[in-house]
């Protein structure tokens, strides 16, 4: 029998609301800003609005749990916001307070996280129990599956591979700490080396400066992308050296863990394909031999909506609504 979640796509400068089958078909969804500086009772509201928004458009369907993948720390079974940086939360009730506006089951948890239940579940990941989801975007996340089950850790902070140095003494991370990956291969890293290699030689960065429209500070991942399309060298460069440091950490996951598919996804992979290749290539030259004997590289298949539909998909996993088959 067909069912139906919400699932929630809570970040910190828009919110996704999604209306998902237990199958992974997205049937209708609404977006609308994240205001942080409302602070959560009033977003929690406008999430509580905007579900009710979009439930009253399909108002045939019965939905049987909320799901919700935050960009923050979650604390386990609770579904209280630890820390959310990005929204400026901390230790908030999420999971308690949705739940009772809406009167239905909610589930909680982290977005990266979710977004791997959902490749899990309905995307690259079925049928495969041992695997790791790397999103690489304006930072970089992670989660390990192992034996069909998502490793939370001691604190459920498992798979923070964006902060596992690789260079030691490399650049400064937003972490604190120097050489970590997402300090060398993220969306903001690429965009501060490319504009520190521009301001150092303008006549090398005239194709990122002239799509910049002359302004060193307008330079972004994107532009670097669009540079690279259009063959320029020091663009390829940069993608290159953001290509050694993920192979660096993708190798060092794939000797630690032993999985049988590691998922890349997230927009810089979106936006840059070819460094899927780039480090299947990189892996298969430098990991150890017995762990890349099986081995698969391969995209999110969930692409823009892996938040809502990983959302979804854990809802109805955590609350055991539906008994999915993987």
């Amino acid at each position: 029998m067909q069912q139906w979640a919400i699932g929630v796509d809570l970040g910190g400068t828009k919110i996704e609301v999604a209306i998902v089958s237990s199958q992974g078909e997205l049937l209708d969804k609404l977006r609308i800003p994240t205001i942080s500086s409302q602070g959560p009772d009033k977003i929690i509201e406008n999430i509580h609005d905007t579900i009710n928004d979009l439930s009253k458009r399909h108002s045939d369907i019965t939905l049987s749990v909320v799901g919700i993948g935050v960009a923050g720390q979650i604390k386990k079974d609770t579904g209280i916001v630890i820390d959310a940086p990005n929204l400026k939360w901390h230790n908030v009730d999420l999971q308690t307070q949705l739940a009772n506006k809406l009167q239905k089951p909610v589930a909680v948890c982290n977005d990266v996280k979710a977004a791997a239940w959902g490749e899990l579940l309905c995307g690259a990941g079925v049928g495969c129990n041992n695997l790791v989801c790397i999103f690489v975007g304006t930072g970089i996340g992670g989660a390990i599956v192992c034996n069909g089950k998502m490793l939370d850790g001691c604190n459920n902070t498992a798979g923070e591979i964006g902060h596992m140095i690789v260079q030691l003494h490399g650049p400064l991370c937003h972490c604190g700490n120097k050489g970590c990956l997402e300090a060398l291969a993220s969306g903001w890293a690429l965009e501060r080396d490319a504009r520190l290699t521009v301001q150092n030689d303008k006549a090398g960065g005239k194709m990122l400066l002239d799509i910049a429209e002359g302004n060193i500070n307008a330079i972004t991942g994107e532009t670097v992308t669009m540079a690279a399309q259009q063959g320029d060298p020091l663009a390829n460069s940069l993608i290159n050296n953001m290509a050694d440091a993920l192979i660096a950490g993708v190798t060092s996951v794939v000797n630690m863990i032993g999985p049988c598919r590691v998922i890349l996804g997230g927009g810089i992979i979106k936006g840059i394909p070819q460094l899927i290749t780039q480090v299947e290539e990189g892996v298969k030259r430098q990991a150890l031999k017995a762990a890349i004997v099986a081995i698969e590289i391969l995209p999110a298949k969930l692409q823009d909506d892996s938040g809502v539909i990983g959302a979804a998909a854990y809802a109805f996993e955590t609350l055991k609504k539906v008994p999915y088959d993987h």
